[in-house]
């Protein structure tokens, strides 16, 4: 069986996308860089083309091709986190130089690719097979007016605080 990975499409900077990638996430690295050729619609001979590149153990394949097809939010990565700490280090990482906030943990990069950063902690409050429904109908209802999501706020909800 073959390997399975995002392939993401950038009008012209899909190299620098793979650089502010990999120097967020650890076990990141870009792997290939191939070089566009002569003749290419929309793309200097010489520029970067295709870049391959591992983001904390995920193969991901991205392509300078033009601006016909936009990246958007059908399509996002999701940075399982560990604490509060971890959410706040990955949400201000992936915004600088530009991006923008959305909202219940999502966020648009300066490249445009969605992020979704969430804690493990509202993932077990919301969907875990232990959660009091009661519970993670609050926590749930809190998340839904939060930008960035906070750890402590979902907890307080969840036990009714």
């Amino acid at each position: 069986m073959g390997i399975i990975h995002p392939h993401l499409w950038y009008s012209d900077n899909a190299y620098e996308a793979a650089e502010f990638y990999v120097s967020i996430f650890p076990n990141s690295s870009i792997t290939n860089v191939v070089r566009a050729p002569a003749d290419m619609p929309d793309v200097k001979k010489g520029d970067p083309f295709i870049v391959q590149y591992v983001l904390d153990g995920q193969q991901v394949e991205a392509i300078s091709a033009g601006p016909s097809l936009q990246l958007n939010a059908a399509f996002s990565f999701v940075v399982d986190c560990e604490d509060q700490a971890e959410v706040d280090r990955y949400w201000d990482a992936l915004l600088a130089g530009g991006g923008q906030e959305v909202q219940c943990g999502w966020l648009t990069d300066r490249f445009g690719l969605s992020w979704q950063v969430v804690p493990r902690r509202a993932m077990e409050l919301m969907l875990g097979p232990d959660a009091d429904p009661e519970g993670a109908a609050r926590a749930t209802a809190v998340m839904m007016t939060q930008v960035k999501l906070d750890v402590a706020a979902l907890e307080a909800a969840y036990r009714g605080d």
